[in-house]
């Protein structure tokens, strides 16, 4: 591929990528409902030094947010939007994000004993009225649409205020609490993205960014930083930078790719340089803190972006180099509808609970019969994804 395609509004390696993420984070989600697996599958607990495929996944998802970024915010110039109104809407998907994962967190811990509806209702009609808001409606002008958006406001506030824990009834019950998958991706985007556009887009200020996201990252499990730790509560880089240290090494992968193209042996040797890099870092440092997603340790966040490196670099040679592209048309929808996908599980979760129907009998959620079952299931949601976005169902920030 030559530099000036890269300089396109999408790259079929980024959503590519992306696709592929998206089903393995489906189908390691599904690994809950089976027996008998790998160990290697799942993921690590806490106090184990070590990661398995589950461990991988999410950081590699947080990575791919980071390399969006330049296309997104080019996208945008081009169609002449001014930097306060980029700003603007970078708030704004980074609020929705952070309302969608600060809710799911919130139904981890909802209790329904003495709730007004159980907790799985609860999430079912959630995501319900996430769709409302948030659907990629073809005329958001029309009074209908207006409607409906503001019975999925509404809806959202009155989940709010029956929602039910421990720790009491109603909004104030709710809780920040880790901030959830959604969270984390938008705390990410807002601050990669934010230093991405106002530093004038300069190679040089995102590796300084790097650095310190991972020295900030470090400090924090040194304990270094207990001394200031009381603002932590009100002012602190999310995930002690560990999330916006992976996004922004996918956002200063992207800058190469977008400069020299995959042709040249250029962007090989520094992306080779830079796994290098990060995975030599993660090992040498592996005796302060372990490798562990968790903890979100400086190893876990340094493997895991290396792995991502080669990935990536992987599927573009045959994306780009060899123009091998069929294999990605049946997973696409994962990797360009990515938050309707996501979504899609806890629909059918919520509906399994609720109904007390299981269909498929224990030896098909055991061993390698459920894996593959498993694996399907992520295959389906995926093609169900894209069945409705033919219909204009899907989630649009």
């Amino acid at each position: 591929m030559q530099t000036g395609e890269l300089n396109k509004g999408r790259s079929i390696a980024i959503d590519a990528l992306r696709a592929i993420v998206m089903v393995l984070m489906i189908f390691v989600n599904d690994l809950g409902s089976l027996k008998n697996i790998p160990k290697g599958l799942e993921h690590v607990k806490a106090d184990v030094d070590g990661m398995g495929l589950a461990d991988v996944v999410f950081p590699a998802f947080l990575f791919i947010v980071g390399m969006a970024v330049p296309y997104a915010i080019q996208s945008r110039q081009k169609k002449s939007d001014t930097t306060a109104t980029i700003f603007k809407h970078i708030v704004q998907r980074s609020l929705v994000l952070l309302v969608m994962g600060f809710m799911f967190v919130n139904s981890e811990t909802y209790v329904n004993s003495g709730a007004v509806i159980s907790k799985d209702v609860w999430v079912l009609l959630l995501v319900i009225s996430f769709f409302l808001i948030w659907l990629d409606y073809p005329d958001p002008h029309l009074p209908k649409v207006k409607i409906l958006k503001a019975i999925g406001v509404v809806m959202l506030i009155v989940l709010a205020c029956i929602y039910h824990a421990d720790t009491g009834t109603g909004i104030l019950a709710l809780r920040p609490q880790w901030w959830g998958i959604l969270g984390k991706i938008g705390w990410a985007y807002f601050t990669v993205s934010s230093i991405y556009l106002f530093s004038g887009q300069k190679l040089w200020v995102q590796i300084a960014a790097l650095v310190f996201f991972m020295l900030f990252c470090s400090a924090s499990h040194l304990g270094w930083l207990e001394p200031v730790e009381c603002i932590k509560d009100y002012f602190w880089v999310a995930g002690s930078g560990s999330v916006s240290a992976l996004s922004m090494a996918g956002i200063i992968l992207t800058m190469w790719y977008r400069k020299y193209g995959i042709a040249g042996n250029t962007l090989w040797l520094l992306a080779l340089g830079f796994a290098v890099a990060l995975i030599a870092f993660g090992f040498v440092t592996r005796p302060l803190w372990g490798i562990s997603k968790i903890q979100a340790t400086p190893s876990w966040v340094a493997i895991c972006a290396g792995i991502t490196v080669w990935a990536f670099m992987l599927i573009s040679y045959l994306t780009d180099v060899k123009n091998r592209t069929a294999w990605y048309n049946f997973i696409k929808p994962a990797g360009v509808f990515t938050l309707t996908c996501y979504m899609l599980p806890y629909i059918h979760y919520s509906l399994v609970k609720i109904t007390d129907i299981s269909f498929l009998p224990l030896f098909l959620r055991t061993g390698g019969v459920g894996l593959i079952k498993s694996l399907i299931y992520a295959l389906l949601i995926v093609f169900i994804t894209g069945l409705l976005a033919k219909k204009h169902i899907r989630l649009k920030l």
